[in-house]
């Protein structure tokens, strides 16, 4: 039984650091599919960043200006 645990435990843990290696998002990005201006244009509702992503799927870096 703690052996299964303790598998549970590593897993877990891989599980979030390949979730969380190909993306650069903090906790401040809030990004908002904005349909008036194409299909797959984004805009951030917290610094105002704009992406033009060209799929469906939410960008996963941070555009905040420096």
């Amino acid at each position: 039984m703690p052996l299964l645990l303790l598998l549970l435990a590593v897993s877990v843990f891989v599980y979030g650091w390949l979730a969380r290696r190909n993306s650069t998002l903090t906790r401040d990005c809030r990004w908002r599919l904005d349909r008036t201006l194409g299909v797959s244009h984004y805009r951030c509702a917290s610094c105002g960043a704009e992406c033009d992503t060209g799929s469906p799927r939410q960008p996963r870096h941070c555009l905040r200006p420096q």
